[in-house]
């Protein structure tokens, strides 16, 4: 069967059984089942067997009990007064910049995203008091929402994210090194942020009004001492993975019980509240976990079909340069994130568009960085914009208009990716050195 003929039997396959609203788990399996019966001529008992050996061997991986402990971590310290404490601290802290507490929602999502792993928990954590917080005070709404609406997505590409320990399994690469990996563009892309806050905040002084708080030295000692908490639990965690001495898995534990020690210390421990972070724990565990099992089933079937090899040779053909390729899968991945949420795009397409990748030179940890920060764009697309959605419902505005505030750190997300492609080694060098 050409190449041609078996790409558009999956993609009509997807197509059916996803439009039709059929659960995405169930739709890879009964996409791969389907390929296997009709196009591959497998009997129904070595397709059972072929299903039955490949999702149990996928969920199994020691690595993969990283997910629900992170998963954990942060919901337990989303229930508390993190939020209110990331904004107490970090006031002080930037009301000189221009700016002024605009910053507290890039620098508070890059914080918060070190004990997350979640955009939309990134997102709807810091924004439930920093927008009511800047409405108040005066500032430009719509530069308010869009900063938070960007600088949520650092849940996925700062350590430690769900999505690189997703990536990290299908696409078999460090999960330690993809942590350090992400750990500077995270930092960069704080950095565009706040950046581009401060320039449109001294080019229009009324979108950021002047801080009349108390920005004294004894002022930010305290803000300090209120993201004390905050940054042992960020200490405990990375510190552990990077020195070498627990595996992420290891460090996810520690960082639960630094949680719960967390909650004691500051009285807001309960066992319903523990209760509630175990079952939603629970739910969102078991959705990933059950994606994560569908696509490698899915990886086989597209193994027997030998896409993967007739792709890279396709393209080969096609004699692209290393970016023509890179910007080939960006338009793909912009273009399927209008539809999919992040750990879907990661499942369903990592297989394929890792061999493409490496056969053009470039280093598979550095392409998870850079699929994450696609995903980051994802969750600022309509009509599947999950930032915007929670946005949305933070603000009371429309999506239209939340899209446009939006719309300049999407750019901005696009300007990190180009400086990442010219210059690898802001990704590489951490994981290299480690």
């Amino acid at each position: 069967m050409t190449l041609a003929l078996s790409s558009l039997i999956l993609m009509g396959l997807l197509a059916l059984f996803l439009g039709a609203g059929v659960w995405i788990f169930s739709g890879l399996i009964l996409v791969g089942t389907s390929a296997m019966y009709f196009v591959l001529d497998f009997p129904a008992a070595r397709i059972g067997s072929i299903a039955t050996k490949v999702i149990s061997s996928s969920a199994i991986s020691w690595e993969l009990a990283a997910i629900p402990i992170f998963i954990w971590m942060g919901d337990i310290i989303f229930r508390t007064d993190i939020s209110q404490r990331l904004f107490r601290g970090l006031a002080p802290l930037v009301a000189r910049i221009p700016g002024g507490l605009l910053h507290t929602n890039v620098f508070g999502c890059t914080i918060f995203a070190a004990i997350s792993g979640s955009s939309t928990a990134t997102t709807a954590t810091v924004g439930k008091i920093t927008v009511p917080e800047l409405q108040e005070r005066g500032y430009d709404i719509n530069l308010a929402s869009g900063s938070l609406a960007g600088a949520g997505s650092f849940g996925l590409l700062i350590p430690p994210s769900i999505t690189m320990i997703v990536y990290g399994v299908l696409a078999e690469v460090s999960i330690s090194k993809l942590f350090a990996a992400g750990l500077v563009p995270g930092l960069m892309m704080a950095g565009l942020y706040a950046g581009y806050i401060a320039i449109v905040s001294l080019m229009n002084p009324d979108k950021a009004p002047r801080y009349t708080g108390d920005t004294s030295f004894r002022a930010m000692l305290h803000g300090c001492l209120e993201l004390l908490p905050i940054a042992l639990l960020m200490f405990v965690v990375l510190g552990s993975i990077y020195s070498g001495l627990a595996t992420p898995s290891e460090a996810a534990a520690v960082g639960v019980f630094a949680a719960i020690m967390i909650t004691i210390a500051t009285r807001q421990f309960s066992f319903h509240k523990l209760a509630e972070s175990l079952m939603s724990t629970l739910r969102v565990s078991a959705m990933i976990l059950m994606l994560i099992a569908a696509a490698a089933f899915l990886s086989a079937v597209i193994a027997y079909l030998h896409l993967p090899t007739d792709i890279t040779a396709a393209i080969s053909r096609l004699d692209l340069s290393p970016y023509g390729v890179l910007i080939i899968l960006a338009v793909l991945y912009i273009i399927l994130g209008m539809f999919l949420d992040g750990t879907s795009m990661t499942v369903m397409t990592v297989p394929i568009a890792v061999p493409l990748v490496v056969q053009a030179g470039f280093d598979p940890i550095w392409f998870g960085i850079y699929l994450i920060i696609m995903i980051e764009m994802s969750a600022l697309t309509p009509p599947v914009g999950l930032n915007l959605f929670v946005l949305q419902g933070l603000t009371g505005h429309t999506l239209g208009q939340t899209m446009r505030a939006a719309a300049p750190f999407f750019l901005l997300l696009v300007l990190g990716v180009i400086i990442l492609a010219i210059f690898p080694e802001i990704v590489l060098w951490l994981p290299n050195a480690l």
